[in-house]
């Protein structure tokens, strides 16, 4: 028996939809992301409360035990998963509830009369695997677990043509005669496209693969309300759905590129497809203390964040380099790329973590006017968000996408572990101009001695 009637539970889906709401209104700046973060849990812990007060629902043991087990699963996952490593999460996160919802579909398979239920059913089938199986892909790719590089074989397009239209006759066949054999064929089938559809995406293309697949797994989140009868999956469905395509085609914009052709590039030879070629062209390498002599003596001083320094930690070692270079009077700022790193506001998130001060933090189309104005531009782990190739080399993979203008510096330092290329494998040129010199080894150690040798001056 139910313990709150109709309107109470309406109230209750009404103030958790609003606190979604407000969750992605807050993650939309770095300033507010921590509480919209909370706002967000706070309502998905009055839904499932509410839940658990409205519905007559039976094996609630086990459902308290599956809570259970999950939590005591992923609490210490996520605490104890590095920065480098949260595009790896957010891909698991994305495929769990991706299966989640295809997993209840067909459990509601044998209740659905209605044929319009079927077809939410069949949708939910379909786009949960795909979900499910391609952030596995995606996540195997990020942690190196498979190649970075694009996969293809000879009549992989055709091969994916028939997955899909096999996949289309198994729906209508399970939506006219309500089959579970051929339900659970539509899934096998729906998990195959997830797999062909990730394997030809490479490199640096993948976090936004990863973006996209989160649209799919809201779509199919909302199409399981429909299946229940939920309002509340339906809303918070299609809030993630809007918002994970509208952050799609946001990052593909930073990428200069079209979803169709980040997902299908690889058949024309179009993907980044992510090396370890080391390049043996001479470089003019640098000392700590040479680097500290250049940033010491500079008016403007802009600092690009990159993938490196969130390997090596070296976010709090920056932000006190910066402080040092402001107590001498010098303009610091960190030019931030929409897709540095390895997910949208990797930078910004690792370097609030560090405290610096959001002013500091300035976005492509702010900062590329001003990169003229500056002394000395220093690279810390960045490298195709630089590269020059983008807008001079019609071949490259990455031609057509933004960068960063930190060839109009005076002065450009790279302080880079080796010279193997970035995730989209292809040389910077930028690292060969006469105006630019390397500091080699890990960041943070490179930053730290760079650090004492500037309060040493």
């Amino acid at each position: 028996m139910s313990v709150l009637d109709p309107v109470w539970t309406s109230l209750l889906y009404l103030a958790a939809a609003v606190c979604f709401i407000l969750a992605l209104r807050g993650l939309s700046s770095p300033r507010t992301a921590r509480r919209g973060n909370l706002v967000g849990a706070l309502g998905a812990l009055i839904a499932v409360v509410t839940v658990f007060l409205s519905a007559r629902l039976e094996n609630t043991p086990w459902i308290l035990a599956a809570i259970a087990v999950g939590s005591a699963v992923a609490a210490p996952v996520a605490r104890r998963v590095k920065m480098t490593q949260m595009p790896q999460l957010v891909a698991l996160f994305n495929g769990v509830g991706g299966g989640a919802a295809a997993l209840v579909a067909l459990l509601e398979l044998g209740h659905a009369e209605n044929p319009w239920v079927r077809v939410a059913i069949v949708f939910t089938l379909l786009v949960g695997a795909v979900s499910f199986a391609g952030s596995g892909i995606t996540f195997a790719k990020l942690q190196e677990l498979m190649t970075t590089r694009p996969v293809v074989f000879p009549g992989l397009p055709v091969v994916m043509a028939v997955v899909l239209l096999a996949a289309v006759a198994a729906g209508v066949a399970v939506v006219t005669t309500a089959s579970l054999p051929l339900a659970v064929l539509l899934l096998v089938l729906g998990l195959a496209a997830g797999v062909l559809l990730v394997l030809p995406v490479g490199g640096a293309d993948v976090p936004i693969v990863i973006s996209l697949l989160n649209a799919f797994t809201g779509l199919a989140v909302a199409a399981s309300g429909l299946v229940l009868g939920n309002v509340l999956l339906v809303v918070a469905g299609t809030l993630v759905g809007a918002s994970g395509t509208i952050l799609t085609r946001a990052m593909a914009a930073a990428m200069g590129r079209s979803v169709a052709g980040i997902l299908f590039g690889a058949f024309r030879g179009g993907s980044t497809a992510g090396s370890t070629a080391v390049s043996e062209r001479p470089v003019r390498s640098s000392s700590p203390e040479d680097v500290a002599v250049l940033l010491g003596y500079a008016q403007r001083v802009i600092i690009v964040p990159g993938y490196g320094l969130a390997v090596a930690q070296g976010q709090h070692t920056a932000a006190e380099l910066a402080l040092a270079l402001e107590a001498r009077g010098i303009e610091v700022d960190f030019a931030i790329h929409p897709v540095a790193g390895r997910m949208p506001g990797h930078m910004n998130v690792l370097l609030a973590e560090a405290n610096v001060p959001y002013e500091s933090l300035k976005e492509m189309g702010e900062i590329n006017p001003e990169f003229k104005t500056a002394d000395v531009a220093l690279v810390v782990g960045a490298n195709d968000v630089v590269n020059p190739a983008a807008k001079t080399s019609s071949g490259s993979p990455i031609y057509g996408m933004p960068i960063l203008e930190v060839a109009e510096a005076r002065q450009v330092v790279f302080l880079k572990r080796s010279m193997r290329p970035g995730f989209a494998g292809i040389e910077n040129d930028l690292l060969y101009e006469p105006q630019t010199s390397l500091l080699f080894g890990d960041a943070k150690e490179s930053l730290a001695q760079v650090l004492g040798a500037v309060k040493a001056l």
